[in-house]
């Protein structure tokens, strides 16, 4: 009896698997267009699995990258900004070096602010060799005659206002001086809001308020050397070209990021010196006319024989200060080309407290109480301007990630 109702068994589950497979096949027979959307459903899921893996490598690839360039950004930001305090530092010490032991020329001074740009050929040349074919993929280039315009008119500016600045430095003490070029952040950041949309935050205000108070305690320092009447109209003079140098850098300062942003709108090397060394090959032009023009040329030899250190020390100042300004000058527009002329202007302040103590070493002057305050004010200042760009990336980078996610 249990053997039957084993086979039984056996033959009712065959039974039941035939009867439900031919239903089946009746089923997908009657409506083909289902079994076609099932397997397209089934390879469509296939599919999409790739798919986001390949996503996810972009996205992963594009993170890198964007890590990439962000580091390589700030390694730029502090070249730049050694080159610049550096630089200025350096450049203000051999200009009073130049003047203290018997140099008399001040186109001369204003010469040796530009005419170093051969040194940046060679770097030049390479970027320019590599950058051949990305120019090309722009469509849209401004014309060659608006390129060669600003790159005249600002060369004219610079050769103008370094003459000013020479005088400056001529007519006035070191610290009244300083405590005039520290007016230029002012005039920049006023600039800035009208040329390039600056945004004032309290960071950013109090950046300013320390930098520039930080400088303006340095005209304590100052000794009244101008008692007879012709010393006090040299000194009149002196301030009026120091105010009017500082305004018209700073005002070139800001045309030049409006000319990165709205003119070039390239963002290469190449782009920025270009306006390096054309704008210096100007500036270079016009001073040489000055100086023959001036007769300050025929003067010349007198002075090197009749400087203090000797002619050969007489060609080094002359040298190594055409190079320092030349680099003080590729760390001010590279600060501009990556973050802009208020910050440039900034990091170039900076520099302006340290003089005292370098002159402290070299020239054997006295450090006191206020230079130690000054000092402090600008690092504190200095600081809170970075700490608001800092915030600027940090915003950037978090919509940034923000947008990424929603797509």
């Amino acid at each position: 009896m249990s053997t039957i109702l084993t086979c039984f068994a056996l033959h009712a589950k065959e039974l039941f698997y035939n009867i439900a497979a031919v239903f089946l096949f009746s089923f997908y027979m009657a409506e083909p267009h289902k079994m076609h959307l099932y397997l397209t459903a089934v390879n469509e899921v296939k599919e999409t699995n790739p798919v986001e893996d390949n996503s996810l490598h972009n996205q992963v690839d594009q993170s890198r990258m964007n890590s990439r360039k962000r580091y390589y950004h700030w390694l730029l930001i502090s070249l730049y900004a050694v080159f610049v305090l550096v630089s200025n530092s350096a450049s203000t010490l051999l200009g009073r070096l130049y003047y203290e032991k018997g140099g008399k020329s001040k186109w001369m001074g204003s010469l040796v602010q530009h005419v170093g740009f051969p040194i940046l050929l060679p770097c030049y040349c390479i970027i320019a060799r590599k950058n051949t074919t990305k120019n090309s993929i722009h469509s849209k280039q401004p014309s060659f005659l608006l390129v060669a315009f600003i790159y005249i008119s600002y060369g004219l500016c610079e050769a103008i206002i370094c003459y000013f600045f020479s005088l400056g430095l001529w007519y006035l003490p070191v610290s009244t001086y300083a405590l005039i070029c520290s007016s230029q952040l002012a005039f920049n950041a006023f600039f800035s809001f009208f040329l390039n949309s600056m945004k004032f935050t309290p960071y950013t205000i109090n950046s300013l308020f320390l930098l520039t108070i930080s400088s303006t305690l340095l005209v304590f320092q100052t000794e009244t050397e101008h008692s007879s009447e012709v010393s006090k109209k040299n000194h009149v003079i002196g301030l009026i070209c120091t105010v009017a140098a500082s305004a018209g850098e700073a005002l070139v300062l800001s045309l030049v990021q409006l000319t990165f942003e709205k003119v070039l709108k390239r963002e290469t090397s190449k782009v920025m010196l270009d306006m390096i060394i054309y704008e210096s090959l100007v500036a270079t032009c016009v001073t040489l006319v000055g100086l023959f023009a001036s007769g300050e040329w025929n003067l010349l030899q007198e002075e090197m024989e009749g400087f203090e250190m000797g002619k050969t020390s007489y060609l080094l100042n002359l040298t190594f200060t055409a190079v320092n300004w030349k680099l003080f000058g590729l760390g001010c527009v590279g600060l501009i080309f990556e973050v802009s002329s208020l910050f440039s202007n900034s990091i170039s302040v900076l520099s302006l407290p340290f003089v005292p103590i370098l002159a402290v070493f070299i020239f054997h002057e006295k450090m006191n109480g206020i230079i130690a305050i000054s000092i402090v004010l600008a690092i504190w200042g200095f600081i809170s301007y970075i700490y608001q760009h800092y915030l600027d990336g940090s915003n950037s980078n978090t919509e940034n990630r923000d947008t990424d996610h929603v797509t």
